[in-house]
């Protein structure tokens, strides 16, 4: 399945929102060790993770398959992702990817 770059970062960003929302209801249920949480609490943020673990598998198909129909290594094409989601830049498709660390 063919993917623009814009279209990774959507993907990309639903998944980092997802995360925000598993991230949201353990911070407000307290930590599943120490707080019990009520089987409402519980199916809640079960079905949060796995949208967001979802989200996440589509995201790292999706980069593999656009690095691969790009020729261009697929940690390069991750980066840039992540670069534009961070900076809010969808058309960073021609930008140079962060130096490696």
């Amino acid at each position: 399945m063919a993917h623009t770059f814009e279209e990774l970062v959507e993907k990309q960003r639903a998944a980092d929102e997802a995360y925000a929302r598993v991230r949201h209801l353990q911070d407000a249920y307290g930590p599943p060790t120490q707080t019990k949480w009520s089987d409402q609490q519980t199916t809640t943020w079960e079905t949060a993770w796995r949208a967001w673990r979802d989200l996440a598998r589509d995201v790292q198909a999706a980069v593999t398959g656009y690095a691969k129909q790009e020729g261009t290594p697929r940690q390069e094409v991750e980066a840039r992702v992540k670069e534009a989601v961070r900076h809010g830049d969808p058309g960073a498709a021609g930008a140079e990817p962060p130096p490696s660390a």
